[in-house]
This record gives structure tokens, C-alpha cells and sequence, in this order.
């Protein structure tokens, strides 16, 4: 249990301009990335988020020398000093992303041993298309005490991912930069923190070709040089304020997004009855009538995000009429459904189908965040509530959104920290 809870006082409509901070899902694979390099990496517009500081603690582990100035959104990382490839099982734990350390290990060293990856429970999240590709690449794969090893010269070839997976589709390509030859991987993941990384290596002479298509070529280099990148802002974040400000019906500018990125959720917004517009790196979400229900599926990109699909579900929870919320990616990922029942939402779960029944008015209640968006959601939902809402456990919130509820105050929402009994 946290140290600490969420209380919010619902009910009140945010308005106003905020800013988006860096792409947690492209930094989360950028920082093990700087590995693969022979020269410092500067990494800029990185959000101040717990995960990030995890690697921080983990490129430690291995013997970098690491500055991350949280201030200027900056690390500074020399690989230069590194002296293990191992990631202990109590730091890979932490976080799900612990496994690009493999990729990135494996193709700077040709060896490396990270334990199995932790993360959020939203049901099965199996890392065996991340074996496929390193085995193809020619790494024997070995499994002991909670820890994967991976250890062998890699040479390119052709991979078939047997499903869409953002995942393996970068940790493989962390491999392949450095392998002997060509290799191409096909059925690739297209989300635009595949396309970052890969913009990433190239600036540090990695030769990728294809990224944001079903198909990404890659020339393994002997080396990788050093150099300064600067992360696409974090598209998530974006979808998660704009939901916000839709829910209290609010009227918010968003600055230094990408819009071209959001546009599966805007659709679904518009359909709702939300008034969504851009211009440059800016998104406007106004709303002055109630929400009408909608039909939604989570799809890979550019389909509707599965990292979306809970904070939307809340908002859904007060539309005029029935909803239906497809899950395609993730088996787990409607506990917060369960947990907005005490708020007064009705809801029927069957199998990967919520079906959701919109009510004039949610109730605060206290309840318990068990996942980074459902966290999001249950905050979705204490904005539109009634009365006063405690969320307890908000560290996994912190794991990836930077001190959300400070961008949700300057909004003019009635949310705070304080101290869990």
C-alpha cells in the first residue's frame, strides 16, 4: 500500500492550457537503447516518472554513469563504463520494460541476463515472440531462477511476429542493429514509439528502414556514435487529458502534442459529442452538451489504443445510453470497472466485453487503483463524481504520468495527495 492517497473533490470542469510531457512508452525503450552506443547519449523531454527512474537505478546496477536532471527533463548516460549485463530479478520486477535490457545487452555484447519483466497485472503478457526474434538472430536462451540469459553472435535474417507486438518489435530491433547482415522483420508493430526509436538509432548511425509500416528493414552496424535526441511528446498522456477535460465538460488547450497521433480517440470523442480541434502541436477539447454512447474496440496502432480503452471506459460510465467497450489486447484490463461499481457506475463484464450503461450522476467513494490506466480511470472518474473520492494505491499512476494531479489543479480539479492511514 502507498504512503500516500488521491483525494478529489468532483464536479468541477477544467479549464484552461497545459503541457504534455515526454512519450513514457518511447523513453522506457530510448534509455536501455543508449546501451547499444560507444559514446555519451544525451536524452531529452523525458518525463519525471517513477519508471524512468528505475532505469535510472538499473543502468547503475550495470556500471553506466548516469545524470538525470529532472528539471530540464535530461539524462545524461555514458555506456562507456558498463561492467555487467546482468539486471537483477529485484530491479527488472519493477517495471515491464526491464526487458528491452535484453535487446539492447544482447546486440551491444552478445550476452546478457535480465529477469523476468514485472509490471502491471492486466492479464497474460507473454514474452515469447521476444525469444523467437532473439533466437532467430542466433542468441542461445537459456531460463534459471527467475532470470532469462541470452548469449551468442547475432547474424540477420527474416522474423515473422506471430502477432502485432509493440514490445518485441523493439527489442528485437535493439538486437538487430548491431548483428552481421540484413534483417527484416515482418507483422511489426506500427505505434509512433516504434517509429521514435528507430529515429532514435539512426541519429546514432543505426541504418533502419520501414519503421511505422508492417515491415522494418535493418543493416547491422559495427558501431553506434553518440549524440542528443529528444523524445516525441507522450501520446497517452495526451488521450488522458483530453478525456478529463470531456468528462467534467471542461473547455482545455493541450500544447506540444501530435495530433496526427491521436486521432483514433478524437473520432470516438467526436461521436460522442465532444468538440475536438487542433492546430500545430495544440489539441482543444470543449463540451457543452451530455455525451452520447458509443461502440469502442481496442485495435494496434492506428486502431484505438489499448492504454486508452480504461480512462474512455470511465468517462462512458456517465454517457446517455449503452455503451459497449471491446478489449482485443489485454485479458485483465476492466478491473477499474469493478472498482467504479462503488461510485455507482453499472457495468457487465463477459469475457473481453464491457457493457456499460450510463447513469445520471457517479457518487464518491473510496477506491483502489491495481494498474497504471485503471489508475488514470478511477482519477477520470472521481473528477465526474459527486462528493469526494480517495484513491488508494496511486503509485502505479506515478509510474507513468508526471505528478498528474498537478496538471489536473492548474485546470481548476479539486485533487490533492494526502497521507494514507
Amino acid at each position: 500500500m502507498d504512503r500516500y492517497k488521491l483525494v478529489i473533490r468532483g464536479e468541477q470542469p477544467l479549464n484552461g492550457d497545459t503541457y504534455v510531457s515526454g512519450g513514457k512508452n518511447t523513453s522506457l525503450a530510448v534509455i536501455p537503447a543508449t546501451l547499444l552506443c560507444e559514446e555519451p547519449c544525451i536524452i531529452e523531454n523525458l518525463p519525471d516518472i517513477e519508471d524512468v527512474r528505475v532505469l535510472h537505478r538499473i543502468l547503475l546496477e550495470l556500471g553506466a554513469k548516469v545524470d538525470f536532471n529532472t528539471a530540464e527533463k535530461r539524462m545524461t548516460i555514458d555506456p562507456r563504463s558498463v561492467k555487467s549485463a546482468t539486471v537483477p530479478f529485484q530491479y527488472s520486477q519493477m517495471m515491464r520494460a526491464s526487458y528491452y535490457f535484453m535487446g539492447a545487452l544482447l546486440g551491444r555484447y552478445g550476452t546478457a541476463d535480465v529477469g523476468y519483466p514485472g509490471g502491471c497485472d492486466i492479464g497474460s503478457r507473454p514474452i515469447d515472440q521476444h525469444i523467437k526474434g532473439f533466437s532467430a538472430l542466433g542468441s542461445e536462451i537459456s531460463e534459471y531462477n527467475g532470470m532469462m540469459g541470452l548469449k551468442g553472435s547475432l547474424t540477420g535474417t527474416i522474423i515473422n511476429f506471430d502477432m502485432v507486438t509493440v514490445g518485441a518489435t523493439i527489442n528485437v530491433m535493439l538486437a538487430a542493429v548491431r548483428a552481421r547482415g540484413n534483417t527484416v522483420l515482418t507483422n511489426a508493430a506500427r505505434e509512433p514509439h516504434v517509429v521514435d526509436v528507430a529515429n532514435f538509432l539512426n541519429s546514432m548511425g543505426a541504418k533502419i528502414k520501414g519503421a511505422g509500416t508492417d515491415t522494418i528493414r535493418i543493416r547491422g552496424v559495427e558501431h553506434l556514435h553518440g549524440g542528443t535526441y529528444t523524445v516525441i511528446p507522450d501520446q497517452i498522456e495526451t488521450g488522458t487529458l483530453m478525456i478529463a477535460a470531456a468528462a467534467t465538460r471542461g473547455d482545455v488547450a493541450i500544447h506540444g502534442t501530435i495530433p496526427t497521433h491521436m486521432e483514433a480517440l478524437s473520432a470516438k470523442l467526436l461521436e460522442m459529442g465532444v468538440s475536438v480541434s487542433s492546430q500545430d502541436d495544440v489539441i482543444w477539447v470543449r463540451i457543452r452538451r451530455g455525451h452520447r454512447p458509443i461502440r469502442l474496440s481496442t485495435q494496434e496502432y492506428p486502431g484505438f489504443p489499448t492504454d486508452l480503452q480504461q480512462p474512455m471506459s470511465a468517462l462512458l460510465t456517465r454517457a446517455g445510453g449503452h455503451s459497449e467497450v471491446i478489449e482485443n489486447i489485454f485479458d485483465n484490463r476492466f478491473k477499474h470497472l469493478d472498482e467504479m461499481r462503488r461510485m455507482g457506475a453499472k457495468v457487465i463484464i463477459s469475457g473481453k466485453t464491457a457493457y456499460i450503461e450510463g447513469v445520471p450522476q457517479l457518487r464518491g467513494a473510496p477506491v483502489t487503483a491495481t494498474d497504471l490506466r485503471g489508475g488514470a480511470a478511477l482519477v477520470i472518474a472521481g473528477l465526474m463524481a459527486s462528493g469526494m473520492t480517495e484513491i488508494f494505491n496511486p503509485g502505479f499512476i506515478a509510474r507513468g504520468y508526471e505528478r498528474l494531479e498537478d496538471k489536473l489543479s492548474s485546470l481548476g480539479a479539486d485533487i490533492h495527495r494526502e497521507a494514507a492511514e
